[in-house]
């Protein structure tokens, strides 16, 4: 029986594994979602839904789907998807020449120990669907040094997204959601409030939630954007705890 609960695994394949497929069986016969998938674009793409792990299987040939392994790449890192692989260490260094090491979870050699895979991947999925997925907090700043501190501060509790001016995070957002925006104020071409404006008035981001931070804490700055509704107003002054313990607090706030 699958467990709603969780996420769902997506292995993907360049060939008619068999081993790959029967992975499937077992995974699906312990509850788990799961979807076997060729590596092509189109069909990982239509598998993303709900997919919390990616497993790729590896076979001789890897040099062949470098488009797919592109595309793979980008997928788990902008969605926050695990990967991992499976297959023989001459495979492995190909597809590391494409996908950074950081970004791969775990890599097994066959001969493949199902049992201690499946166990593992259970532990992967408890720890990261649901109430227990990391949230993701997009950072739109164009002050670099303050957006990669305020990144490191976040890391290693939420999953982190960046964009250094306003276009940039309309067009990210546009493909990938994240639980929460904080929008630096003041920024050139598009500031804050306009940003945060476009944002609200489109449909498929009008439902996500922007804190502001800024330099100014003045009256009018922040009357001026009370009608875009935002979750907060925090000014850059704010710590490293004082910003946990803000977000904490207005996602338990949330649930």
């Amino acid at each position: 029986m699958e467990n709603n609960d969780v996420g769902k695994v997506a292995i993907v394949s360049a060939t008619e594994s068999f081993l790959a497929k029967s992975l499937k069986s077992k995974f699906e016969g312990s509850g788990i979602k799961t979807a076997f998938v060729h590596a092509s674009i189109k069909e990982i793409e239509e598998s993303l839904d709900d997919t919390e792990l990616i497993i790729l299987y590896m076979s001789e040939g890897m040099e062949e789907i470098t488009d797919a392994l592109v595309y793979l790449k980008d997928v788990i890192s902008d969605r926050d998807i695990g990967l991992i692989l499976i297959g023989e260490m001459d495979q492995y260094n190909v597809v590391k020449k494409i996908i950074p090491e950081q970004d791969i979870l775990e890599c097994y050699m066959r001969p493949l120990d199902i049992d201690l895979l499946l166990k593992n991947v259970n532990t992967y999925l408890q720890k990261n669907s649901g109430e227990n997925r990391k949230k993701t907090v997009m950072i739109v700043d164009d002050d670099l040094t303050y957006m990669w501190t305020v990144r490191e501060w976040l890391n290693s509790t939420y999953h982190v997204k960046m964009a250094n001016n306003g276009v940039q995070a309309i067009s990210q957002l546009a493909k990938n959601k994240v639980d929460l925006v904080l929008l630096d104020y003041e920024m050139p071409i598009a500031n804050g409030p306009q940003v945060a404006s476009m944002l609200k008035n489109d449909s498929d981001t009008g439902n996500i939630p922007v804190m502001f931070l800024t330099s100014h804490g003045d009256r009018e700055s922040v009357l001026s954007v009370i009608n875009l509704e935002p979750a907060d107003y925090l000014l850059k002054t704010i710590d490293k705890d004082g910003l946990l313990a803000k977000l904490e607090a207005f996602f338990e706030k949330n649930k």
